[in-house]
């Protein structure tokens, strides 16, 4: 089984840049079989199709518009993304995914397992640095990921 693990986000915006901020972050963290692949997607949207159409399973990190408080994420599914169950979109990248899911669904090519974490940012002012309680959600949604691919049978481990 094939994993991408997929971190969107614009890093000159504070935390609009969080799931670039968590790809490395994953990366200083744990260790990865070969077959579990961390991929920086910035602002590419679209132009990164292909990345999901190789994996089996894929986790999508970025930053979502939804009610709540700052720091607060949402976990939704393929069936809610292409149900069109996500909230509004925040960002220009976000235009993507629903296009991307549906451009590999007509090629048959679409991940048969892709999950969507989704935290509410605090804060898009131009900067580089991720706010306090985005900072606290790499380590939350980190956890739950792992959880994830350890209950996939995925061997995941901390570094020291």
């Amino acid at each position: 089984m094939k994993v991408l693990i997929f971190g969107a986000g614009n890093l000159i915006l504070s935390d609009e840049g969080f799931g670039v901020h968590f790809v490395k972050y994953m990366e200083e963290q744990f260790n990865l079989p070969e077959n579990v692949e961390l991929y920086d997607g910035g602002t590419l949207g679209i132009m990164v199709t292909h990345k999901f159409e190789e994996a089996d399973k894929v986790f999508l990190v970025d930053i979502v518009d939804a009610p709540g408080a700052a720091g607060e994420i949402r976990r939704y599914t393929k069936e809610d993304i292409m149900l069109s169950r996500l909230p509004v979109k925040l960002s220009p990248h976000q235009i993507g995914i629903q296009e991307m899911l549906t451009i590999s669904e007509l090629r048959g090519a679409a991940p048969a397992d892709l999950t969507f974490y989704g935290i509410i940012p605090a804060s898009l002012e131009p900067g580089n640095e991720l706010s306090p309680p985005l900072h606290s959600g790499l380590q939350a949604i980190a956890g739950l990921i792992c959880g994830e691919l350890r209950e996939a049978g995925v061997t995941v481990t901390a570094r020291n």
